[in-house]
């Protein structure tokens, strides 16, 4: 009787354990077959023939080997509730799972093989981007840097934008539009893109972002010229999102009690040197432009305009900053933030910074 117990229970155990493998296997199927066909980013030009249902748009995709298999593609569709495909010429690739193309397929986005994307990056500045859109696009870099000195065309956008003001138009600023252009990833018709187009996007969208706090920045003490000029200092001092408003406050700390701002971040851009090309010379510090807050006769000042492109979270930090009595913060060769209250406890955090390796030094 103990026998055929057992001899039950080993029968259940291993009517479980192939139910489960047969579970196991179906799903490991499944996850398979709905992923890429490969890693091919060749576009096919696929036709979905006006009223196709599901079986016929996965009899079509994989005539076409866009995907692995038709049944899959059609649990896909029922486990995720996938309906309302558009009917339409599409673009697709290989490398694109299931997921992608139905995407792709219900909201009717037929993929333009000439449509390109370009992406502005935050802190990243004006002369990034005119190479940006010469290696891009069929316009060269003195296509942008003309477009910006032309004050014609400075004038038309001031006239369009509320949050472009006659500041940008100061003779000391190097790039009316550094600054203001929203670093986002923009789609782009074709690659005979005109630059003013490229500008307009990045500009519409900045409007967008800032629309969201006009009232706040018409209320502020400070121009939006100024408000944009603090937050490109906390884009390049700044690597987390935590530090920000700890390092808009000791910016607005530091201009309330007339000291200068002293960012590295601004002598590199005064003097054309991009961040982590070298080290600054003590001399470049020692001299005075408008940029360079380290410099003399910079007390209480902000810098004559923006030195990079500005995310939200930079934005927000100028426009919200903390309430601290930070008057100091450094930041090591690893970008790490350390804020002190006095020069003292400043002078610590440098000496400690040199002793471990980590302390930017000048030549």
């Amino acid at each position: 009787m103990i026998n055929l117990k057992r001899k039950k229970s080993l029968i259940l155990i291993g009517i479980i354990a192939v139910l489960l493998l047969i579970i196991i296997g179906t799903l490991i199927w499944y996850f398979v077959s709905i992923s890429s066909v490969s890693k091919n980013e060749e576009e096919i030009e696929v036709v979905i023939p006006l009223g196709s249902g599901t079986s016929k748009i996965a009899s079509v995709l994989k005539e076409n080997n866009l995907i692995k298999s038709e049944t899959a593609f059609k649990i896909y569709v029922k486990l995720n509730n996938v309906s309302d495909f558009q009917a339409g010429t599409y673009y697709l690739k290989q490398s694109m799972s299931v997921k992608e193309i139905t995407n792709m397929l219900k909201t009717g986005i037929m993929y333009d093989p000439n449509e390109m994307t370009l992406t502005y990056i935050e802190g990243k500045n004006i002369k990034w981007l005119a190479e940006l859109i010469e290696q891009k696009t069929n316009n060269t870099a003195e296509d942008v840097y003309a477009l910006l000195d032309d004050e014609e065309y400075i004038d038309s956008l001031i006239d369009k934008y509320w949050f472009l003001t006659e500041d940008i138009k100061n003779p000391d600023i190097y790039y009316p539009l550094e600054g203001y252009l929203f670093p986002d990833t923009y789609a782009l018709q074709n690659k005979d893109v005109k630059v003013p187009e490229i500008f307009e996007k990045m500009l519409d969208r900045m409007e967008e972002i800032l629309n969201n706090y006009r009232e706040d920045i018409e209320n502020s003490e400070y121009s939006i010229h100024e408000i944009l000029t603090v937050a490109s200092i906390i884009e390049l001092e700044t690597t987390h999102d935590e530090d920000r408003k700890n390092v808009a406050s000791v910016i607005y700390n530091r201009l309330n009690n007339n000291m200068a701002i002293q960012s590295d971040p601004t002598t590199y851009y005064a003097f054309n040197i991009n961040i982590g090309e070298r080290d600054l010379y003590q001399k470049e510090i020692e001299t005075y432009n408008p940029y360079n807050t380290r410099g003399p006769n910079m007390e209480g000042k902000i810098p004559v305009g923006p030195m990079s492109s500005v995310g939200r979270s930079s934005i927000e930090a100028a426009l919200y900053p903390n309430n601290t009595d930070y008057l100091f913060f450094v930041s090591d060769k690893n970008n790490k933030l350390y804020f002190t209250r006095t020069n003292d406890e400043h002078n610590q955090i440098i000496n400690e910074l040199r002793s471990e390796g980590l302390w930017l030094e000048y030549e």
